[in-house]
C-alpha cells in the first residue's frame, strides 16, 4: 500500500515528483495539462526524461494522470464526445512515454438521458480511445458522488461498463468521498466490508487499481463531490482505518485529493496522518 497525492505539475512536468518527495508522497497524480481547458501541449523531452529518472530514483510510484473535467462521454453534443475522447487519447499516450501506470476520469452526466440511454454511446468511445492508446496504460473510471445525472455512483454501473468493455486496460479508481456520498457508509470495518463486497460482485476486486482517499463534507449519502483534509470531515478518522485495515486495498496505491490545512491541496499534514492510520492499520504496509 502507497500513500501518495495529487500534485501540481506546473512549469515542468517533473517537478510534480519534487512535490510529492516535499510532502512525502510515496507516488503522484498530476494533470499534465490545466484541467479546465481543451488546451494541450505535449512534454519535451527532457521533461520527460527528468519525470521518469527522478521516479525511478526517488523510488515514486505508480503514478497516474487525471483527465480534464470537461470528459464528458455520455453528453448529447457528438462534438463535445469527440474531444473529450481526443484529450483522453493525448494523455494515455504521453503516459505511456512517461511510464505513468493510467489515466482516471470522471465519467460525468447523462444529461437527463438515464444510465441505459448513454451506455452504448460511453462504450463505444472508451474503446475508440482504447483503439488510440498504447497497450500498456490503464484507463480507470471513477465513481460518482451521485450528483445531478452523473453515472458511475453506484458500483452497479461501473460494473456494466467493466463487463461489457472486457479489456484489462478498463480499472477502476475507488474515490472514498464519492463513495460515502453515494451512499456508502465506510465509517466503521462493518461498512467498509458490505461496501467492498458489492463491490466485488458488481464490479470485481481485481480491476481496482488506485483509491483516491478523501474524507466528506457533506453527510452520508449527500450526493455532493466536496472533499475534505482526512479525519476532519463525516467520515472521520475512524473511516480510514477501517478502509486501509481492509485487505481489498492491501496492494492499492492512495492518492489524496484533500483541500490541505492552508488550501493549497494535499500536504505533509495530511500524507503522514495517513501514514500514521496505515502504521495501525496495516503494520505490515507501513514499510
Amino acid at each position: 500500500m502507497r500513500i501518495g497525492a495529487h500534485v501540481s505539475g506546473a512549469g515542468s512536468l517533473d517537478k510534480a515528483i519534487d512535490r510529492a518527495l516535499d510532502i512525502g508522497a510515496e507516488c503522484a497524480q498530476l494533470f499534465p495539462s490545466p484541467p479546465q481547458g481543451w488546451g494541450f501541449k505535449v512534454p519535451d523531452e527532457l521533461a520527460v526524461a527528468e519525470f521518469k529518472r527522478k521516479a525511478f530514483e526517488h523510488g515514486v510510484g505508480p503514478n497516474v494522470f487525471h483527465a480534464i473535467y470537461l470528459v464528458s462521454l455520455g453528453a448529447d453534443d457528438p462534438a463535445l464526445v469527440q474531444r473529450g475522447k481526443a484529450s483522453l487519447v493525448k494523455y494515455m499516450n504521453v503516459a505511456g512515454d512517461m511510464g505513468v501506470q493510467g489515466v482516471i476520469f470522471h465519467l460525468n452526466s447523462h444529461k437527463g438521458r438515464g444510465f441505459d440511454g448513454v451506455f452504448g454511446q460511453v462504450v463505444e468511445s472508451i474503446r475508440e480511445t482504447l483503439s488510440e492508446s498504447p497497450p500498456d496504460v490503464q484507463l480507470m473510471l471513477e465513481n460518482s458522488a451521485g450528483m445531478g445525472n452523473h453515472l458511475g455512483s453506484k458500483f452497479a454501473e461501473i460494473g456494466a461498463f467493466i463487463r461489457e468493455l472486457a479489456d484489462p486496460r478498463v480499472r477502476v479508481c475507488l474515490d472514498t468521498q464519492h463513495s460515502f456520498a453515494a451512499g456508502y457508509d465506510l465509517r466503521t470495518p462493518a461498512g467498509v466490508d458490505a461496501a467492498m463486497d458489492e463491490f466485488d460482485r458488481e464490479v470485481g476486486l481485481r480491476h481496482l487499481a488506485a483509491v483516491h482517499c478523501n474524507d466528506s463534507k457533506p453527510e452520508l449519502g449527500g450526493a455532493v463531490d466536496r472533499h475534505e483534509n482526512i479525519g476532519e470531515g463525516r467520515m472521520g478518522i475512524g473511516a480510514f482505518e477501517a478502509i486501509l485495515g481492509h485487505p481489498s486495498f492491501a496492494d492499492v496505491p492512495f492518492y489524496l485529493e484533500v483541500p490541505g490545512y492552508e488550501g493549497k491541496g494535499p500536504d505533509a499534514r495530511n500524507v503522514e496522518t495517513l501514514k500514521q492510520v496505515r502504521g495501525k492499520a496495516a503494520p505490515d504496509a507501513a514499510g
